[in-house]
């Protein structure tokens, strides 16, 4: 059975989709099953430079989520931002390409949210404001 908001990755072609209706059918791409993602909270490598786990700032009388520290390099990016309320009732999803800054301005979004995010490297990552 999926959940509403769970992303699924086709390991053969890549494509993520995202549960938006929960449903009993397995999710299937390419003639195999799908697999869940389960976002990542804590960047267990010291050793990568870059960051993941989405942070939300107040900047004056503005509010992002922000990845300042990550790469934004043809080879190396994130692919989208997505905010949504606690209780998923509604979401906020922004797409990046290589050289535009990581971040979404959720200045008028809920307070109460989670945040996600999607290396095209290291996969997805969650923000940890439970």
């Amino acid at each position: 059975m999926t959940e509403k908001l769970e992303i699924y990755k086709c390991n053969i072609c890549g494509n993520l989709v995202q549960v938006l209706i929960n449903g009993m059918g397995e999710l299937v791409c390419c003639g195999e099953p799908m697999q869940l993602l389960i976002p990542k909270t804590t960047e267990e490598d010291t050793s990568l430079v870059e960051k993941h786990v989405p942070i939300i700032k107040q900047e004056e009388n503005a509010r992002f989520v922000k990845l300042e520290h990550h790469p934004m390099t043809k080879e190396h990016f994130i692919q989208f931002i997505e905010v949504y309320s606690k209780d998923k009732s509604s979401l906020y999803l922004k797409f990046f390409n290589p050289n535009e800054p990581a971040e979404l301005d959720i200045t008028y979004f809920e307070k109460d949210i989670n945040a996600i995010e999607h290396c095209n490297l290291h996969g997805l990552w969650r923000n940890i404001n439970d």
